[in-house]
């Protein structure tokens, strides 16, 4: 552990999951609630879905436009699926979908995978955070769709887990909208973004990319895992889908968010090996989640 004095604390430790009871039933094992995709952009839901049951969650709910759902169902049978009411480009209705969201049930809610961009949706967003009394995971359109809110929606949550998982370029959307310069793209750079918006914003952030940084106000961890191959499209998604089961099954959000990037960046480095070093899949990855998780938490994993 190091630290400096205008910087945040280093931390190279990556915690493992916790073993799990033999009573344990899939209700105790974490409810993840997914609101993603919109017409052209279901996969976006389903990976992020794949990402949460391989990453362990007892049960995965996908909120999506209703046009969509009839594909989202069809493509994984381990999910639950809620149709919302959706907008003549068949992206979620703001006001109406809010209104349809059960709050009550999901440990987790993450928001933002293929949503896409709409007039209602920064609202709807913010709606989001500010409505659900457990954590949030906010990813990709739900990014781009809350910066120019995210202050007054922040402000509301007090101490409730947030997390944030740009990429570069979303992370500099989310800066423009406090009226930051854009941030220096070098290990330092990014390093120091990301400390900066999880200190004033209170969230903990995920920047996105090679050597991913997880930031919070204080502490700050820099990613060793994942390899050139990641860079094809559904690589957030899962991650997204991940984290949440993770903070789910009872992890501190940024324990879970450090596990959850050294397990995807792993579970792709067992990819590059066992399909070639470019053209693996965002599914691949996910579908070696569970070997990955379990080689981190080596030897704490397992079952008494």
């Amino acid at each position: 552990m190091s630290s400096s004095p205008s910087g945040p604390t280093l931390i190279s430790d990556v915690p493992g999951l916790p073993p799990r009871l033999p009573t344990l039933h899939k209700g105790q094992a974490g409810r993840v609630c997914i609101i993603a995709g919109s017409r052209g952009m279901s996969g976006a839901a389903v990976l992020a879905a794949g990402g949460a049951l391989r990453g362990g969650a007892g049960l995965v709910r996908v909120c999506c436009p209703a046009g969509i759902q009839p594909v989202v169902a069809a493509a994984e049978p381990c999910l639950m699926t809620v149709g919302l009411p959706e907008d003549a480009d068949g992206r979620v209705r703001g006001p109406e979908a809010v209104r349809t969201l059960d709050f009550d049930w999901p440990s987790v809610v993450a928001v933002g995978p293929g949503l896409g961009q709409a007039d209602a949706l920064p609202e709807f967003v913010a709606a989001v955070l500010r409505r659900f009394a457990g954590p949030v995971v906010v990813d990709a359109d739900g990014l781009n769709n809350l910066a120019p809110l995210a202050e007054s929606a922040l402000a509301d949550r007090g101490k409730r887990p947030t997390i944030f998982t740009p990429h570069p370029g979303e992370m500099a959307r989310l800066r423009a909208a406090r009226g930051w310069p854009p941030a220096a793209e070098d290990d330092a750079g990014r390093l120091r973004s990301a400390h900066e918006y999880a200190a004033a914003a209170r969230v903990i952030v995920v920047l996105k990319g090679h050597r991913t940084v997880v930031a919070t106000g204080t502490h700050a961890y820099v990613n060793t895992t994942g390899n050139p191959g990641m860079a094809t499209g559904g690589m957030g998604d899962v991650l997204t889908g991940l984290l949440a089961a993770l903070v789910a099954q009872g992890l501190p959000a940024f324990e879970a968010a450090r596990l959850a990037v050294y397990a995807h960046g792993l579970a792709a480095d067992h990819a590059a090996l066992r399909v070639g070093p470019v053209g693996f899949l965002a599914r691949d990855v996910a579908d070696l989640l569970p070997a990955a998780l379990a080689e981190a938490s080596r030897p704490r994993i397992g079952f008494r």
